[in-house]
């Protein structure tokens, strides 16, 4: 069992940068791939990175690739998304999961969530 935290939300304008940061808490950080994924009001849960255990592997969706960066900090058991050059279709509240199978792009390839944290993006 691992316990997910995020944190970093906020609202900002189109341009702008955030980080998000997803603290874990419960197991061994490093036994577990991870990814964020976010939600807007009325759409179904969509990928946005993911990342290995070891950080030897990255992946993004088509939509963030170039603007957005995760990364893991195993000693501090926590990961991080870096968001730059915000656009408000970036908004939605942010989730991140944990697996301890191979990391995915799917909900269904995560065992933990944690509750989210809004990122409202203003024009």
């Amino acid at each position: 069992q691992v316990q997910l935290v995020e944190s970093g939300g906020g609202l900002v304008q189109a341009g702008d940068s955030l980080r998000l940061s997803c603290a874990a808490s419960g197991r061994t950080f490093s036994n577990y791939g991870m990814g964020w994924f976010r939600q807007a009001p009325g759409k179904e849960r969509e990928f946005v990175a993911t990342i290995s255990r070891t950080s030897a592997f990255t992946y993004y969706s088509d939509s963030v690739k170039g603007r957005f960066t995760i990364s893991r900090d195993n000693a501090k058991n926590t990961m991080y998304l870096q968001m730059n050059s915000l656009k408000p279709e970036d908004t939605a509240v942010y989730y991140c999961a944990a697996t301890s199978r191979m990391a995915g792009t799917t909900p269904g390839a995560y065992d933990y969530w944690g509750r989210g944290t809004q990122v409202t993006v203003s024009s």
